[in-house]
């Protein structure tokens, strides 16, 4: 019975949200402005050489005890030892073990709910107003988990606007508070040069049939006074028309979307909320508000899905392919990166705008206070909930189910197929915000599973002639087009890609790096894999474009990996066989380790037990660069 009710609780929790600037950023930011308002010389510093941009790693997708789900999951972290974990401080995971970073991360955003922002807390405490509701009494006085969801079941009506009187339960003061905390965390833990801090939150979204519509909103420096929560409406272009509004005010931001994978096709639909066709304006102001997309988290990967890639022998990788909190399928047509990629291209074929030429990020969406990339220290997400191996669905309960189920909530449990990804990676000058968020908008961004892999992507004519320069990546910079930007035809001539990946000296070496190509033929959408660089000195294969088998391979009842095989670093210059002139196409790289265990199977290893069946045993962390488009 306790397995049955943990899992409710879960569902319950995650199902609702599937319905002045600070003195160490002044000279940053007066700078920025400064060259944006033409001041004099004097006030200008020269342009930094983008050759000088380096790979930074973050995570924009962090949930402390100010979200109402961690709360219930038991997270007391605040945004200041989120911080502070960021930083490669230890934090008590509620469950009671520390986890801790093995590298600091080079940037965070802190990432709480705007619905209800810090209202768990405050109805925790029996001396505040709040705390003396009903409800808040129900939740305190809860002496199980049975009791605690009924409790928790009456505020639905609160969270979902269903309610025939006015809110008794929201206090707009705590929630104002709540945000003011946040804005105060990142400003006491910004340090530029070292470790940069984003205020952020996310509009947590979600359609009539609890698709998901979530999105974490970043600001660049000044935050407003309050965020734009889906308690405003649950309407992403209502969320961009805020933010708008927002930056006509002098304040900047962007919304990034996530688990496309559980938005069951809405996503990256085909017409506006409304159903009207789509049409420039429209296309202008979701790329102006949503430059970037979360391509892997913790809830699964949206780079693409089998049946839609059936070619792709690598598509079938970390899906969770249910609705977010529910065992309800979600339709892979327009939930996917990659068949969005392929849609935009039509639309700018066909009618000329594209609403779909976003970058990518990885990042975590712990709701713990603490990301966890490894696959070897892996802790999920949900906290009390699934701490523990057998929570997690990895490792067989003691006792069979009351079901008979020899797993944590049966065989229907989304758990098994969540994974310890993702990070976000960045090619700026400065681990500032103006510089790491001048990346963002400029789409030079990169996403990993987990590993701290690198990316550069670069396309153009002619550098073939510039790749054994010294100062080859100013030289690119200076003729070519890097990740996340549009290459216009020269003449009928094919270009050159310049692509190179280093391993996380942590993890394990590199297999193989390939390029997605996309492109429209004949009104259908096309796409191809091609492997471009191969380990061990093998070499592409001229019919199937695959690299041999390098012999990797990984014990899994010890998860010892082969030595010998691999690379720490590859790269090439890559022609497109197949290039066609006069057809619009987009291009993104895909890198690959060798395989290792998956964290399902060092649960398994470390409990003695053999990895449950019907779970990959293996994984091949991989990283994503931002497409390159080009432009007939």
């Amino acid at each position: 019975m306790k397995t049955c009710t943990k899992l409710g609780l879960v569902l319950i929790i995650l199902g609702l949200m599937s319905c002045g600037q600070e003195e160490d950023n002044r000279a940053d930011n007066t700078k920025e402005a400064a060259a944006k308002v033409g001041q004099p010389a004097a006030v200008q510093q020269a342009p930094i050489d983008p050759g000088s941009r380096r790979a930074l790693f973050g995570d924009l997708h962090i949930h402390t005890q100010l979200s109402f789900d961690a709360f219930i999951f038991g997270t007391r972290s605040t945004p200041d030892s989120a911080y502070e974990y960021a930083k490669g401080a230890a934090l008590a995971h509620p469950s009671g073990f520390q986890m801790q970073l093995a590298q600091p991360l080079d940037f965070l955003g802190v990432t709480d709910h705007a619905m209800y922002m810090g209202m768990l807390p405050a109805m925790d405490n029996p001396e505040t107003t709040v705390g003396k509701h009903p409800i808040a009494v129900a939740i305190r006085e809860a002496s199980n988990s049975q009791e605690r969801v009924e409790a928790f079941q009456a505020m639905f009506p609160y969270l979902r606007k269903q309610l025939d009187k006015p809110d008794d339960l929201l206090d707009p003061a705590v929630v104002r508070s709540a945000w003011e905390t946040t804005v105060a965390a990142a400003r006491r833990h910004n340090n530029p040069g070292r470790f940069t801090t984003f205020v952020a939150y996310e509009y947590t979204a979600a359609g009539a049939e609890r698709e998901n519509l979530h999105r974490n909103v970043v600001f660049r420096d000044t935050p407003p006074d309050l965020p734009f929560s889906s308690m405003d409406s649950a309407n992403p272009e209502d969320l961009w028309d805020w933010l708008d509004q927002q930056r006509a005010a002098g304040i900047e931001g962007l919304a990034i979307p996530h688990n496309s994978n559980g938005s069951n096709g809405l996503m990256f639909a085909l017409a506006e909320t409304d159903g009207t066709r789509f049409s420039p304006a429209y296309a202008e102001q979701r790329m102006r508000n949503e430059p970037l997309v979360e391509i892997t988290q913790v809830k699964g990967t949206s780079e693409t899905h089998p049946l839609l890639s059936p070619n792709d022998e690598w598509a079938n990788f970390e899906l969770m392919e249910v609705k977010v909190a529910t065992t309800e399928p979600s339709k892979p047509q327009g939930s996917y990166v990659r068949e969005a990629y392929l849609n935009g291209l039509r639309f700018a074929a066909n009618e000329g705008f594209n609403p779909y030429q976003f970058g990518l990020i990885g990042s975590s969406d712990t709701h713990v206070g603490a990301g966890g990339f490894d696959e070897d220290n892996y802790w999920s997400k949900a906290g009390i909930i699934d701490g523990t191996p057998v929570m997690r669905g990895s490792v067989p309960l003691p006792e069979p189910g009351p079901d008979g189920s020899r797993y944590m909530g049966g065989d229907i449990a989304s758990f098994p197929t969540w994974g310890a990804s993702g990070l976000a990676g960045v090619w700026a000058e400065e681990n500032t915000r103006g510089s790491i968020y001048a990346a963002f908008r400029r789409k030079e961004t990169f996403a990993t599973s987990g590993p701290r892999m690198q990316v550069r992507f670069f396309a153009g004519y002619g550098l073939t002639k510039l790749v054994d320069a010294e100062d080859r990546i100013s030289r690119f910079y200076a003729s070519a087009v890097p990740m996340g930007g549009d290459l216009v035809a020269d003449g009928d001539a094919g270009p050159e890609f310049f692509v190179w990946a280093a391993k996380d000296a942590r993890s394990a070496p590199l297999q193989r790096l390939q390029i997605v190509k996309g492109w429209i033929e004949d009104g259908s959408p096309r796409e191809q894999v091609f492997d471009v660089a191969c380990a061990d000195g093998l070499s592409v294969d001229a019919q199937t474009h695959r690299c041999p088998d390098n012999g990797a391979t990984v014990d899994i009842t010890t998860c010892e990996i082969s030595g010998g095989s691999g690379a720490a670093e590859l790269e090439t210059i890559w022609t497109d066989p197949g290039f066609n002139p006069e057809q619009r196409a987009f291009y993104y790289v895909r890198g690959l380790e060798n395989p290792t265990c998956r964290w399902s199977t060092w649960d398994a290893v470390r409990a003695g037990v053999a990895p449950r069946e019907g779970l990959p045993a293996t994984i091949q962390e991989r990283v994503w660069s931002s497409p390159i488009w080009f432009v007939p």
